[in-house]
């Protein structure tokens, strides 16, 4: 896009708002409320990563899949993860076949891996082994079956869902997998009017009525649009910096990091934020990512790839409470200003979430 006239960077960008308009007005003739989480998954499609979705059972997330699949004409593929699947289950295997004379041969049968959107349901009742089975399609968009790589089709797409309710029989994902995801988004139960305008929608109808606006080509169009946005060196040292202090043994490290991390975020989490940064300029218009795009997206690019300490977990803080307080200590820094000294104790003073009056925070760190 440096290249390009700023007549033709405005038209850009006009068409891929536009697109978005009509892809988001579809999406909610299927999908009531759930704003955040709607944006944050067609921000993941766009930049090219996965989503990770939690929530109880019956709250749109195979509705949202669906819908998906509709609005961007793409093949759909739904993988339910139970304790007897197996990785060939997903990828596919090779069976003999015979032909009319009689000779044998193997001929690879592909698995529902081999589609644009992929839909893993409850992907932590899986075991390892075929959890990792999405390891090198999720990463490399590529599938090795008896030594042969086969690649998969652009774009590619896996949504995963886990219920944080029920843990009996369930295989916590590992932090490789956990890393392979760009967003964790956290879906929320219905307000009481979003609810009422559920039901009232599935009386008329059960299935998706969204309309097709865009097509697989449009969606890697938006894509390279995308990555020739500008990001300043000011806001990827930012970043940079960011993803350092999440790290409690890091020069850089916060100190809520020192006080509650115990491992911080990955390199994969900076490129999360620079991507889909980029997205979410264009969504508000703009030709380069600045400060606060980093800081909205800080939440559900980091929640799932920072493990607290046991100090967090007794004291019940979330990971959405201390990427808080990282941003907080990351934009004085930012500002020039010098961080808040920790207390005796090392908790950081006045910052220390309050139990009695904790307020539920957002898909992206806002208060509800």
């Amino acid at each position: 896009m440096e290249e390009m006239t700023k007549e033709a960077m405005e038209k850009e960008i006009a068409r891929f708002g536009e697109q978005l308009r009509e892809i988001f007005a579809q999406i909610r003739r299927d999908v009531i409320g759930q704003q955040e989480v709607v944006e944050g998954t067609v921000i993941a499609m766009i930049a090219g990563g996965n989503v990770l979705l939690e929530g109880a059972p019956g709250v749109g997330k195979t509705r949202l899949v669906r819908s998906l699949g509709r609005v961007f004409d793409l093949p759909f593929s739904r993988i339910q993860f139970t304790p007897d699947l197996m990785p060939a289950d997903v990828t596919g295997t090779n069976i003999i076949v015979t032909d009319e004379k009689g000779n044998a041969s193997f001929r690879f049968e592909e698995g529902p891996i081999f589609s644009n959107i992929i839909l893993a349901d409850e992907i932590n009742r899986a075991t390892p082994k075929t959890q990792s089975a999405l390891l090198e399609a999720m990463q490399e968009h590529k599938v090795t079956v008896m030594g042969v790589s086969r690649t998969l089709g652009e774009p590619f797409f896996v949504l995963a869902t886990q219920n944080p309710i029920e843990q009996d029989g369930t295989y916590p994902l590992p932090e490789a997998q956990m890393d392979r995801f760009m967003f964790k988004l956290i879906v929320q139960n219905p307000e009481p009017e979003e609810l009422k305008d559920i039901i009232s929608m599935t009386q008329k109808t059960m299935d998706e009525v969204a309309d097709k606006v865009c097509t697989g080509e449009s969606l890697l169009a938006m894509r390279k649009t995308a990555n020739a946005i500008l990001i300043s060196d000011s806001v990827l040292d930012y970043t940079a910096t960011l993803c350092a202090a999440t790290h409690p043994d890091s020069k850089y490290a916060s100190e809520a990091a020192k006080q509650y991390i115990r491992f911080g975020a990955s390199p994969r989490a900076g490129q999360a934020l620079v991507s889909a940064g980029k997205v979410l300029a264009l969504m508000d218009g703009r030709y380069n990512v600045s400060y606060d795009d980093i800081d909205k997206l800080a939440y559900p690019v980091l929640r799932h790839r920072i493990k607290l300490n046991f100090e967090a977990l007794s004291e019940h803080i979330s990971p959405d409470e201390v990427i808080a307080l990282i941003l907080e200590e990351a934009r004085k820094r930012r500002d020039g200003r010098a961080p808040q000294t920790p207390e005796k104790g090392g908790v950081i003073k006045g910052s220390k979430p309050e139990k009695e009056d904790k307020k539920k925070r957002g898909l992206f760190g806002k208060n509800q």
